[in-house]
């Protein structure tokens, strides 16, 4: 109980109310789309109180409440998450699990009370497909910081080889990262796009995809240095979904990705390196010093 109220509860409060003031606006922005018929119309509609729950509960006041409360326990989910879950692997991915289960749950609630899938059960689950694929990414990136401590603490005691060839065994690591985030997730966008004003695609191809993958290769690179061999793996995975939409859908999404997923993440990369390069410098430094 203790433990509880030192680290949970405010962390719970914290990501509460944070999730309450960012919801708001997304949830608006949904409000206003859920409300539309198929295909969408107007895409800068904005409504605070969604038209469907003020239905259901007849009191608008009321559903606005509602809608509070569950953003705020979306964020109060997040929020716990940012603590460790467990010490071991099997405590590890059962607590995750069920941390996953109550935000899948609580987005669940959002989605069918405000109407944000349209009344449709396949856009529940595609919408539920998004935030797994999130939550993933979230959780593997987690367990990648994980694996490369315990590295340099087997590195720091003598127990850990030199690189690989290419950092290609310190790569792996981060190439599930890359077929999540450069084939999962753009084909989940593009499930979810309208075709004919693909703004989530186009959102995910200027904004999300080069932000995404400069950091990864930063955080690759001042770990382990530069790694050649991840931006070319991630060009790869988004050629192997380019093509599949050509060949199977005839649906041209833009072959521009490719350098723009090749040169964000050798960006990063190359700054992570250069960071990485320093402090290794740093620290031979200190042990000269100290030797």
């Amino acid at each position: 109980m203790e433990e509880i109220k030192r680290q949970w509860l405010p962390r719970m409060m914290v990501g509460g109310i944070a999730g309450v003031a960012l919801l708001y606006f997304i949830g608006g922005w949904f409000n206003g789309l859920g409300n539309q018929p198929l295909p969408l119309g107007d895409l800068t509609a904005f409504s605070p109180v969604s038209p469907h729950l003020a239905g259901l509960v007849r009191w608008e006041p009321l559903a606005m409440a509602v809608q509070l409360a569950l953003y705020f326990a979306l964020g109060a989910g997040v929020g716990v998450a940012t603590l460790p879950f467990a010490d071991s692997g099997r405590e590890l991915v059962a607590h995750s699990l069920i941390h996953f289960c109550y935000t899948a749950g609580v987005f669940s609630l959002l989605v069918w009370l405000c109407r944000w899938s349209w009344g449709r059960w396949y856009a529940w689950l595609a919408e539920l497909a998004i935030l797994a694929v999130i939550y993933l990414l979230i959780w593997l990136g987690r367990w990648v910081g994980w694996y490369a401590e315990a590295a340099a603490i087997r590195e720091k005691l003598g127990l850990a080889p030199g690189p690989s060839l290419f950092h290609w065994k310190e790569t792996l690591p981060y190439a599930g990262f890359a077929c999540l985030f450069c084939l999962v997730a753009p084909a989940l966008v593009w499930v979810c796009d309208d075709h004919r004003i693909p703004l989530l695609s186009i959102l995910y191809a200027a904004l999300i995809l080069p932000i995404v993958g400069f950091l990864s290769g930063l955080s690759l690179g001042r770990r382990h240095g530069f790694c050649p061999l991840y931006p070319i793996a991630c060009g790869a995975v988004i050629l192997v979904f380019l093509a599949a939409a050509w060949l199977f859908y005839d649906f041209h999404l833009g072959w521009s990705r490719i350098p723009v997923a090749m040169l964000s993440t050798f960006a990063g990369n190359l700054a992570g390196a250069a960071c990485h390069r320093r402090r290794r410098r740093a620290e031979n430094a200190v042990d000269k010093e100290a030797s």
